[in-house]
């Protein structure tokens, strides 16, 4: 798999990532090893984390993986900090003291004593720029992070804490920036996309199958099997099914039967290609719907296909 500089530092990265969201609870440690190895034998190396995954399930999963699986040095760990689950409701805190703690968990469950990016997780109003930022400063400089970014941020806030970190000599660049981006959510491409270009952040998108709907499998229904048919995800996935949405998805289903591929090797394709992009992360249910992800490596989308793409989910 061809490799890509996560903004502009020497990290290189997969340009495919493996999202981990699920494992630990709808992914168990089979289906995860499954994965771990389809992707590192396709050339993949980074993996995506966060320890509010499953409150640290996805991280311990992977933790178990490394050494009996796969080999450390093989795989670029990512993982995220700031997104928490206390007594089932979403808590957010990025304040210095618990960003640290949280990474130090993390590095226990990941069994590292470093992880290679450390993002992160969203942007908290009421907790100080310069203090959240300050987090990341001393993760590198202690050893605990190669490299940091930011996830969720809007335009604005990318440019300030990416302003911020260049600055004064001695903080910690900004690699990154996680956000949503596919042909259902292209938001991201009138403030963030342009900060991050110009401040030299590379660009990893979550969801770049619009939440699994731009596969086409929710066309005519929800699959008993589907995320949208489950409680934990209905709302997620639910955000996409639309008209609006199904316009963009029909236009795919067409690109894919001129093309004679599938609808998610169109749509994988064209957000792994955008300007900026550095690695789409892609969270499958099983090993196979991850080799299917994973076969886009020998595939450009035609000129044509782009055009009329951005055409019809343009915003």
């Amino acid at each position: 798999m061809q490799q890509r500089h996560l903004g502009r530092t020497g990290l290189r990265v997969s340009r495919l990532a493996l999202g981990t969201m699920t494992w630990g609870q709808g992914t168990d440690e089979h289906e995860a090893r499954d994965q771990l190895v389809a992707f590192v034998e396709a050339g993949g190396t980074l993996v995506d984390t966060a320890a509010g995954y499953g409150d640290g399930a996805s991280e311990r999963l992977i933790g178990s993986l490394i050494g009996d699986v796969v080999a450390r040095d093989d795989l670029v760990i990512a993982t995220k900090a700031g997104i928490s689950r206390r007594s089932g409701e979403r808590v957010t805190d990025a304040s210095r003291g618990t960003l640290l703690r949280t990474l130090d968990a993390s590095l226990r469950r990941l069994g590292v004593d470093h992880v290679d990016l450390w993002q992160v997780h969203t942007w908290v109003d009421d907790t100080p720029l310069e203090e959240t930022l300050s987090a990341l400063d001393q993760a590198v400089s202690s050893g605990r992070a190669a490299y940091v970014g930011i996830s969720n941020y809007s335009g604005w806030q990318t440019a300030q804490a990416a302003t911020w970190q260049a600055a004064v000599p001695g903080r910690a660049t900004l690699a990154s920036t996680q956000v949503e981006y596919s042909l259902l959510n292209r938001r991201v491409e009138a403030e963030v996309l342009p900060a991050a270009a110009a401040l030299g952040l590379g660009v990893l998108p979550w969801s770049p199958l619009g939440r699994g709907v731009l596969t086409g499998k929710y066309r005519t229904g929800t699959p008993s099997d589907s995320r949208a048919a489950s409680t934990a995800f209905e709302h997620f996935v639910g955000a996409y099914l639309n008209d609006r949405s199904a316009r963009v998805v029909e236009a795919v289903a067409r690109a894919a039967e001129g093309l004679e591929w599938s609808p998610l090797e169109v749509a994988l394709t064209w957000v792994r290609d955008r300007p900026g992009v550095v690695a789409p992360i892609v969270g499958a249910r099983t090993a196979t719907q991850l080799k299917d992800a994973l076969a886009v490596e020998q595939l450009t989308l035609p000129p044509t296909i782009i055009e009329a793409l951005d055409d019809v989910s343009g915003v």
